[in-house]
């Protein structure tokens, strides 16, 4: 191309003299082009006509610019497989750099002219220094020159967008970067066109800092006379090179020349909103779809500068900018879902198939099972769909495709698979990578741009299931294992374990291993001083009969450790596997592990010639992950791993070949708090379950990645998921561990005990146990350091439930008419019925309408003055008798009452014998028991207990009387509640109730027998909840909130007792609360006014100076297994005036059985039966999936290998003495005789 002629500026636009001044200094530099020495200096820098500040839009060839220069020096060169400008989108498309023009061939470019090459001296600017806000160009400004110019600050220099990591991202050395020909994060453009404004004029202070900042410097040549000296070259455009863009200037605009006043490219005077914009990203690494440069290049406005930001639309941009970092972890850590490590070039094309290379095998041993099969190839090829069906699809994407496809249409969602919104035309920083090779066959994805969009539009509604599981028929009792150890103390702080067959390892301080069948320590490792394990996972073996020989040992200093168990000692290591960096989990994933730390490198470590991974060499392949961990779990081939409330979804590879990321988008739930634990069960492959830090488990799909539903399921923070079967298990905070049947909506709690003192750390489901060791096995480790073995099936739960739900073959039932009433009769005593026709009336009108119950329990409260202080302090101080009969110990108040209620029987049910079964008093509190005569001789096992909660359970003013007896075979409990008053004490009732309910106030049943047969939810008789029909009754004192009291007695007048009864604490507290121990129990509609609090002989709500609210105080409740107990009426006495409550009755009709001992014996023998049959289908299934899904044999193989290990069994217990069974069916015999 030609020179430009001395009338072109350094830019290729005009220079016209606008002054003398101006014409005086361009033949001054036109004399001096060869002359060294710094020239005169310029006193007044004139400003440039307004018209002539439009920026030049010839067009140009970008290649044949670069190619130009023959004598300048060139940069180190760059590898091929690499764009030779990270910042130019046009390198990215192929055929971009194979198509150079040469010469003055026609326009290619619609930015700026041809301009020639720089010549190859170096060229000074001149001495004066002039620093406006829009200087004229500075001579040495060529984006190819390699030498920086001296005058740049380097404040104006471009820092890479994207820090240094792992992937050793591209950059090209010593290339300097200008701002101005940055792309903007506002939008893209040609952000030279912006006009100039004229440049103040020069100070003195500013003159005489010109030697300053020449010192230290070599020597400048004179300036050029800018009418003779060469053009500049322009780096190219942000969106191009000529070959692949439309002219987006009018033909008037492309004539108009760039003033040489304007500001050069690396001078500070950008405007203010430049300066303030973000750092343009770099490009990503993999090849991503080609942007449509043409129709980029028609939105884009080059001659003015856009209006300012709003400053809405700036807050917006800063928030978008934090929820990245902190979805990263940091700004400076970009996610970059890359292989790291040493670059490499680019991926070849994919085949239609691609099959996992099978391994050699060495010569198989003798008797030892077969070796371990090669992990199942991943098919990576690219299924033919049109985009339509990709749109409707779920966004699994890939990276590799087959075939060429042309670029799609830009779209305002970027083709790269990133877990972020991409809706914006500007990716961030952090989620920006160096450009990747360009080959032939890493073209654009059609599919990807029409994946982001079906993402975006897809708005899945998320099932959140507000009631929380049942737990009526909760099991109480422990699921010991039934052989082997059940628990082993660590003796040391131990956070995490691993557990293979009889081999549990836990790491920390020490590491070491146990035998769960006998406790004893096998391997015990001391850490150096400051390192402690962090992650520990057994390793694979050659062949399934190696399994659990040597593990594998994570540690805070990113070393890994292979420990052999047998000789108790280091076999190899891996210093600085993970640099510096805490390793935070080991995988395994058939024969491989992988590995993560703290700042989510990934590694991934494959098996050797021997077909297990080896610390002997590096790790295979390496990727990154996000920051912020808080759980990960390997399902299948992916890795699920979850970063604070957001789960994202990997797919780590051998070879690297295929998408490491699998999701375009992270899955996230706003109802859902952080993400602690999860799980998958083997018996629905399809689901992935996560566990949440407020109680809230989320449930996943494997095959679209949608959200099938959050469950509540505690208000605890869930600290470990399991799946075991058919059936959840959850440890808590609390130390306890539920068990919960999924098989109906809302779930069942199917058992809940209390596993350790402190929170549970982990549970583990061994999947190896039942092939390993015949028994199905569930490991817990607790903040207390103990490490405890539970049973996996239930052996025993499934048992009690099988006979009770077989009980009709084998039991007699009878049904029996019960009345129970309560009442807190303020300090009352029989006289005071007296006094009115009404009160006096009551208990005969109670009794002659009760229908003969067979059995009567009266419930009183406040028998004696609570509010006299001097009484209360007497008898909590005075010491208790400690010899002496009921009756001594009772005082007047008791005795009076239990003979008054004596007296009405006497005289109401002439008709009916009844006898006093059981009285018991406690500081107000009073339970009397009566039953029919015929019925006395049915009962057994009677005893009472007590329970106190005022002042803290010392004193009895507030508490409960427990009685419980049995009738034939049915067990049954009475409960009598005073709970603590006031408005505001719900939380305190809810405590005084679960403290009654769970404590062991009784004595247990001996006999397993008895237990099953007689008590409830795997309980022996201690606690309440163990009988099988519960009766509960009391002042429990709950209130009616959020209302005032006159609402309430408005709404009472008025018959509105719905809108009461809806804010009722004890009914808010079931539906809401599922720790509420009442949620077990049962209470039929309330139909009547509330009976608290009136005045006392009036019809009248309390109208003192507290004018306490009204509220349903005195309750009746029950609680039985499959119905058992029928609630007939509930009804409040409102005759009864002489206390500030009122009574209320229930009457009940109880089912109670009678056990035919042959006819059990048979049901029993059946149970066991059914059980063995269905615990060798459980063991066949998880058998089959340990080898097949963890080991990775075939079906047949594995079905062999069972096959095998089961005729040893068998022949092994051929040879066992037979005595157990033999005792088992005498036992049986005798029963059936």
């Amino acid at each position: 191309m030609d020179p430009p002629s001395a009338s072109d500026g350094p830019d290729g636009s005009s220079i016209k003299p606008v002054s003398s001044l101006l014409a005086k200094f361009e033949n001054m530099n036109k004399s001096n082009e060869n002359q060294a020495g710094p020239p005169p200096p310029r006193t007044v820098s004139p400003a440039p006509k307004p018209e002539k500040l439009f920026r030049d839009t010839t067009p140009t060839n970008h290649a044949t610019n670069l190619a130009t220069p023959v004598n300048a020096r060139e940069p180190p060169a760059i590898p091929k497989t690499r764009p030779k400008d990270k910042l130019n989108l046009a390198n990215l498309h192929p055929s971009a750099a194979a198509t150079p023009s040469s010469g003055s061939s026609g326009p290619s470019s619609p930015t700026r002219p041809v301009l020639p090459p720089v010549s190859p001296r170096p060229i000074r600017p001149p001495s004066l220094m002039v620093e406006p806000p829009q200087s004229p160009p500075k001579s040495g400004m060529d984006k190819t020159v390699v030498e920086r110019p001296g005058f740049l600050h380097t404040d104006s220099m471009v820092k890479p967008s994207s820090p240094a990591t792992g992937s050793k991202q591209f950059k090209i050395p010593s290339r300097p970067h200008t701002p101005i020909l940055e792309p903007r994060s506002r939008s893209p453009r040609l952000v030279p066109s912006q006009p100039p404004s004229p440049p103040p004029p020069r100070r003195s202070g500013e003159l005489r800092r010109a030697p300053e900042i020449r010192e230290n410097r070599p020597a400048i040549p004179p300036p050029i006379n800018r009418a003779e000296k060469p053009s500049i070259l322009r780096r190219a455009s942000y969106f191009g090179d000529g070959s692949h863009g439309y002219d987006v200037r009018s033909s008037s605009v492309e004539k108009e020349k760039v003033s040489p006043f304007n500001s050069p490219p690396s001078s500070n005077g950008t405007h203010e909103d430049d300066e303030e914009e973000e750092v343009p990203p770099v490009l990503p690494t993999r090849p991503r779809p080609q942007p449509d440069v043409h129709m980029r290049a028609k939105v884009i406005q080059t001659g003015f500068e856009p209006p300012p930001i709003h400053h809405t639309v700036a807050t917006q941009r800063k928030e978008r900018g934090k929820e990245r970092d902190y979805m990263n972890g940091s700004a400076k850590e970009p996610i970059t879902p890359q292989i790291t490590g040493e670059l490499r070039p680019a991926l070849p094309a994919r085949p239609v198939s691609m099959v996992g290379t099978v391994r050699a095998v060495t010569a198989a041993m003798a008797m030892a099972p077969p070796p371990r099969p090669p992990r199942p190839g991943i098919n990576t090829s690219v299924q033919e769909t049109s985009p339509a069906a990709s749109a409707t699809s779920q966004k699994r994407v890939v990276s590799t495709p087959t075939t060429q496809q042309q670029p799609p249409p830009p779209t305002r969602g970027h083709g790269r698979s990133m877990t972020v919104d991409r809706t914006s035309s500007r990716v961030p920083p952090e989620f920006r990578t160096p450009a990747a090779p360009i080959t032939e066959t890493a073209n654009a994805r059609p599919t990807d741009t029409v994946m982001v969009s079906a993402a975006r539009v897809e708005a899945p509604v998320t099932l959140t299931t507000a009631a929380w599981p049942d737990s009526s028929n909760t099991n109480r009792n422990k699921p010991y294992i039934g052989k082997g150890m059940y628990e082993i103390p660590t003796k040391y702080d131990s956070r995490v374990f691993d557990v293979c067959g009889e081999l549990a390892c836990t790491t920390g301080s020490l590491t070491r291993v146990w035998s769960l069948l006998d406790g004893e320590l096998l391997m015990s490792l001391a850490m150096s001083e400051g390192m402690k394990g962090t992650s520990v996972a057994f390793k694979p073996g050659k062949h399934v009969g190696e399994e659990g020989e040597r593990i594998w040992i994570g540690n805070n200093f990113g070393e890994l450790m292979e420990a052999d168990i047998s000789t108790q000692s280091i076999v190899g290591s891996k210093a600085n596997a993970h640099g510096r960096h805490e390793i935070i989990k080991i995988y395994r994933h058939f024969n491989e592990l992988w590995t993560l730390d703290e700042v989510g490198t990934l590694h991934v470590w494959g098996p050797d010639e021997n077909g297990v991974p080896s610390l002997s060499s590096g790790p295979s392949q390496s990727f990154r992950v996000p920051r912020g961990h808080t759980f990960s779990m390997v399902v299948g081939d992916d890795l699920w791993l979850a970063t604070g409330t957001e789960i994202r979804v990997f797919l780590p590879t051998l070879d690297g070949k295929t998408q490491f990321q699998v999701l375009i988008r992270p899955l996230h739930q706003e109802s859902a708090g952080e993400v602690t634990c999860g799980t998958h069960l083997t018996t629905d492959t399809n689901k992935v379950f996560f566990g949440h830090s407020d109680g809230k488990v989320s449930i996943y799909s494997r095959t679209d990645y949608s959200c099938l539903g959050v469950m509540n399921i505690s208000n605890f923070k869930i600290n470990s998921l399991a799946g075991v079967g058919r059936y959840m298990w959850a440890g808590y905070n609390t130390g306890k561990i539920c068990v919960y049947d999924m098989a109906q909506s809302p779930w069942a709690v199917k058992k809940d005990w209390q596993a350790h003192a402190l929170p549970v750390v982990k549970l583990v489901a061994d999947p190896s146990s039942f092939y390993k060791l015949d028994r199905f096995q569930v490991v817990s480790l607790g903040a207390d350091n103990m490490l405890r073995t539970w049973d996996g099936l239930l052996q025993e739960d499934w048992l009690e439930c099988e006979m009770k739900s077989k009980d009709t073959e084998y039991c007699d039932f009878e049904k029996l008419r019960a009345l129970v009433m309560t009442w807190n009769a303020g300090a009352s005593t029989p006289n005071s019925l007296r006094y009115s026709d009404t009160d006096a009336s009551f208990f005969q009108d109670l009794l002659q309408s009760s229908d003969s119950p067979d059995i009567l329990v009266f419930g009183f409260q406040e028998l004696v003055d609570l509010e006299d202080k001097k009484a209360t302090a007497k008898r909590f101080l005075k010491p208790k008798k400690k010899e002496g009969s009921d009756q001594e110990r009772m005082s007047h108040q008791y005795r009076d009452w239990r003979d008054f209620l004596q007296r009405c029987l006497d005289d109401y049910m002439s008709g009916d014998l009844y006898h006093l079964l059981h009285t018991a008093p406690l500081v107000g509190l009073f339970t009397c028991i009566f039953v029919k005569a015929d019925l006395r001789d049915r009962i057994s096992n009677l005893s009472s207990a007590e329970v106190k909660r005022g002042m803290g359970g010392l004193h009895g003013n507030k508490g409960a009387i427990v009685v419980r007896f049995m009738v034939d075979d049915t067990s049954l409990c009475f409960i009598n509640c005073h709970l603590a008053a006031g408005q505001s004490a719900a939380n305190q009732r809810h405590k005084d109730i679960e403290a009654i309910l769970e404590a062991t106030l009784l004595p247990p049943e001996r006999d397993p027998a008895v237990r099953v047969d007689s008590y409830v939810g795997g309980g022996d008789g201690s606690m309440i909840l163990d009988h099988e029909l519960c009766l509960l009754n009391g002042d429990l004192n709950y209130r009616i909130d959020t209302m005032s009291r006159d609402t309430v007695v408005t709404a009472v007048k008025a018959g509105n007792l719905s809108k009461l009864l809806e804010r009722d604490q004890l009914l808010v507290a079931r539906r809401r609360n599922p720790a509420f121990m009442l949620r077990a129990f049962e209470e039929m509609p309330i139909t009547f006014a509330p009976t608290y609090k009136y005045d006392v002989g009036t019809d009248n709500y309390d109208s003192s100076e507290k004018k306490r609210s009204p509220a349903w105080c005195d309750r009746l409740l029950h609680r039985s297994s499959r119905g058992r107990i029928e609630q007939l009426d509930y009804r409040c006495h409102d005759g009864v005036r002489v206390s500030d409550h009122r009574p209320v009755s229930g009457r009940f009709r109880f089912t109670v059985k009678r056990i035919n001992p042959k006819r059990r014996a048979v049901a029993w023998m059946e149970c066991q039966q059914r059980w063995e049959d269905i615990r060798a289908k459980e063991a066949w299934d998880e058998k089959l999936y340990y080898l097949t899904q963890l080991i990775g044999y075939d079906a047949a193989t594995a079905q062999q290998l069972i096959d095998e290990r089961s005729s040893r069994s068998n022949h092994r217990e051929q040879h066992r003495s037979p005595s157990r069974r033999r005792d088992l069916s005498g036992s049986a015999h005798r029963a059936l005789t």
